[in-house]
């Protein structure tokens, strides 16, 4: 759906103590010497790709890269990823593992390997060919279709669970993840439920609670956290009451991350399983401030300060076409050059506010580009780097 032509540390010497000899055949020394140079190679490799790739930002020329298979959300999204620094200073301090089996199926590794191709390389595109081979490796295919924010998700839980190192795989989390309180009140006796929940991005709807086309993005926040009262069939079994009865569902904002990314849900299920993409017009802004777009009530940061709900628009992944054959492209904010530019696969190019703005959409369009994923950046985070 969504898409269609254009979803072990390296373990350090032992100590010896002092006296304490060990005895060894010669081939277990020879052994021993060409696990320590393997070692040694491995690890001036590892320390030299880290140092290529902690040049990735310093370099002004935009790559392409290629299409190789219905890859064009992947390479979408992959730009998106590689094109926000906070991300790629946390890529570029993994472990590189040391087995080649491992860095064949290590989704971090293989991006920063791909990293290292777009930076050093001459070439205005290259081909992502290990990372695809290394996800076919997890079930992430070529000549598939994938939705946008589907992928998206898929490829986070691999880059997180394949990062070794705790602090790092924290990092990441507190990078992308929404963390919300949703609340449950009897309407009754007035009984109140809390559950914390995490979020790597927000389902924005295109419709509100009364069935009416949603036409700024601000709107769209405001509908879904807009708290909801459960009738009828949707009443809540209470505690107290100890029966069902009418409730209040709602949630708040306790943190929000450093890049924000919002899903404009258009795609939806009708006519049993049958996709259909909703293409009307919705804009959104290039600053969102969520001191001013949501209430109190619903904005509770857990650690507020001075100007933390201030966000810029970083990147747009868009989409041409229908739901059941079209074609994604990012456009993404450079945050060296202060320019936007347009990653259509192999093509890139500059572009200007008033082309990203072609994205809000238009309904009478079929083949009508429209945008489906919005990652904002937190002010400061920007200055940050």
């Amino acid at each position: 759906m969504g898409q269609g032509v254009g979803r072990p540390e390296r373990r350090s010497k032992s100590l010896r103590l002092d006296g304490y000899q060990t005895i060894m055949t010669a081939e277990e020394e020879e052994e021993e010497e060409a696990a320590e140079c393997a070692e040694d190679v491995a690890e001036k490799h590892s320390q030299k790709l880290k140092a290529i790739c902690g040049q990735a930002d310093l370099k002004n020329e935009a790559v392409g890269l290629y299409n190789i298979g219905l890859s064009c959300c992947l390479n979408s999204l992959l730009q998106v990823f590689f094109m926000n620094r906070n991300f790629t200073a946390i890529l570029r301090r993994i472990k590189v593992p040391f087995d080649a089996v491992e860095q064949k199926q290590s989704v971090p590794y293989q991006m920063l390997l791909l990293l290292e191709a777009m930076q050093r390389g001459k070439h205005k595109s290259v081909h992502p060919t290990g990372l695809a081979k290394c996800l076919s490796e997890h079930r992430v295919r070529l000549f598939v279709l994938y939705d946008a924010s589907q992928l998206f998700l898929i490829l986070w839980n691999l880059i997180k669970s394949q990062i070794t190192n705790s602090h790092l795989a924290e990092s990441l989390a507190d990078l992308y993840t929404i963390r919300l309180q949703e609340y449950l009140v009897c309407q009754k006796c007035l009984l109140e439920t809390k559950k914390n929940s995490n979020m790597l991005m927000l389902p924005l709807p295109m419709f509100s609670h009364d069935s009416h086309r949603v036409r700024t993005l601000e709107d769209s926040l405001h509908c879904f956290f807009a708290p909801e009262h459960l009738t009828g069939d949707n009443m809540c079994h209470c505690k107290r009451c100890d029966k069902k009865t009418v409730c209040l569902q709602g949630m708040k904002v306790t943190c929000l991350p450093q890049t924000l990314t919002l899903h404009l849900k258009r795609f939806c299920s009708k006519h049993g399983n049958d996709t259909q993409k909703i293409g009307h017009y919705l804009s959104f802004p290039q600053n969102l401030d969520f001191r001013q777009i949501l209430t109190r009530e619903q904005y509770q940061p857990d650690f507020p300060e001075e100007g933390s709900g201030l966000y810029d628009l970083f990147a747009v992944v868009a989409h041409s076409g229908s739901a059941r054959c079209g074609h994604y492209c990012a456009y993404i904010w450079s945050l060296m050059e202060h320019k936007w530019y347009c990653f259509n696969d192999s093509s890139v190019c500059q572009v200007s506010w008033d082309d990203v703005k072609c994205t809000y959409g238009h309904a009478g369009l079929r083949w009508s580009e429209t945008a489906y994923l919005l990652v904002y950046r937190k002010k400061e985070s920007a200055a940050a780097f």
